[in-house]
């Protein structure tokens, strides 16, 4: 079907005028529901990359077009977004944001040889297991962020009793497991394992168990909506108990929910981009418009750069040559230089620790992706050496399964 899609399309050109070309390409995350600040996230990337690039000339001559598909970080809507943009006829799409929209979605563009880059999804299955060899991510593994989330756990807080919790969604649940799994090995045993069910507004009775149990940290594998809430109603019950997380923090729609009772939150993420040097112009041009880069903002524009690299050195948009050059180049981006594995992971540095205070979050401690810790100057002198030269993470063969349903 793709096929005779771009057919078609290339006749209009011959029509049109070859002066009049664009080329669509897609982003695809949850612009609307409890996850939509992610989307949000996604969307401003896009259109920065996309504004940034055809100011450049576009790909190959050609504007670029953007799409914006909302998933709404559901299997089944991501899957008809994916066919939407099939029949748009994209040859890219940046996304999704959730594991479990990615993963069936990516069946969708393999089999209509749409290449995927997801900025977000982290879940190992969705390059384990990827179903075409046009499957990236520019973000890191949960198998990753769980092993440094276990070890600084165990490390930091020895004779804490600790609860870890999840959603019980693919995202959540995975990286929970994952997390247990690495404060286990280091010879603890966590004082309590519950799940919750995601969208709840009074977690009263988690919140009460916890303190029954003396809880002095709580780990959520989940994001920032319930694990707000959760911060908030431990400080109404007067308990001074650590709340830690994984990357589906990194909103500021998080301190909007707990206030001053989201002081001291921890979270792993990946090194935050903002802090590159290659990386200020975007950051200061989004700032002008009174928009932020937060979060996910800066891997969408870098996913989206790789693309428009690995077309431009293809000296195409079809699938064969751009995935050969996806698999074979190096690409500089905001994130940092970077290049992708035999599975589509990308290799860059790995998990840093992050704490939230006064409204903003920033560096703990950084850790690589086998979870040995540096310190936050040696992290600085990093992401400075990675803007110039790029690095190289240690291979993510031997990691684990997670989510599949969100991030």
């Amino acid at each position: 079907m793709k096929k005779l899609l771009l057919a078609g399309a290339a006749l209009n050109l011959v029509f049109a005028g070859a002066a009049y070309a664009e080329i669509t390409i897609g982003v695809a995350g949850p612009m609307t529901g409890q996850y939509a600040s992610f989307g949000e996230q996604l969307r401003t990337g896009a259109e920065q990359a996309v504004a940034d690039i055809n100011a450049k000339g576009g790909v190959n001559g050609e504007m670029l077009k953007l799409s914006v598909g909302d998933d709404a970080c559901d299997p089944k809507q991501a899957v008809a977004v994916a066919n939407q943009f099939a029949s748009q006829g994209v040859p890219f799409v940046a996304g999704h944001f959730c594991s479990g929209s990615s993963i069936p979605a990516s069946q969708v563009y393999a089999d209509e040889q749409i290449v995927q880059i997801s900025p977000a999804s982290t879940n190992p299955d969705f390059t384990d297991k990827r179903p075409g060899d046009g499957v990236f991510r520019v973000c890191g593994r949960d198998d990753q962020q769980g092993e440094v989330a276990g070890k600084y756990i165990a490390d930091t807080f020895p004779d804490a009793n600790v609860a870890i919790i999840n959603d019980k969604t693919a995202y959540g649940k995975g990286l929970a497991d994952e997390t247990q799994k690495t404060y286990e090995a280091a010879g603890k045993t966590p004082a309590l394992v519950e799940s919750y069910t995601a969208g709840e507004k009074d977690y009263t009775a988690l919140v009460t168990k916890m303190k029954e149990a003396q809880i002095g940290l709580v780990y959520v594998g989940g994001y920032h909506t319930e694990a707000g809430l959760m911060a908030r109603q431990m400080r109404e019950q007067g308990m001074d108990t650590v709340l830690m997380s994984g990357d589906a923090l990194v909103s500021d729609e998080y301190w909007a929910i707990t206030g001053d009772a989201g002081q001291g939150t921890l979270m792993t993420f990946s090194p935050d981009p903002r802090k590159n040097e290659a990386a200020a112009p975007v950051v200061a041009e989004l700032e002008k418009q009174g928009k932020t880069a937060e979060g996910y903002v800066l891997y969408t524009y870098a996913a989206i750069q790789a693309w428009a690299d690995a077309a431009t050195k293809a000296g195409s948009t079809d699938y064969d040559p751009v995935v050969e050059a996806l698999n074979s180049s190096d690409f500089s981006t905001v994130i940092g230089d970077l290049k992708f594995d035999d599975k589509g992971d990308v290799t860059l540095p790995g998990y840093v620790l992050y704490e939230w205070k006064d409204g903003k979050y920033d560096y703990v401690e950084t850790a690589d992706a086998g979870g040995a810790m540096m310190s936050d100057e040696k992290m600085k002198e990093g992401m400075e050496e990675m803007s110039k030269e790029g690095m190289d993470a240690p291979s993510k063969d031997a990691e684990k399964p997670e989510e599949t349903e969100s991030k």
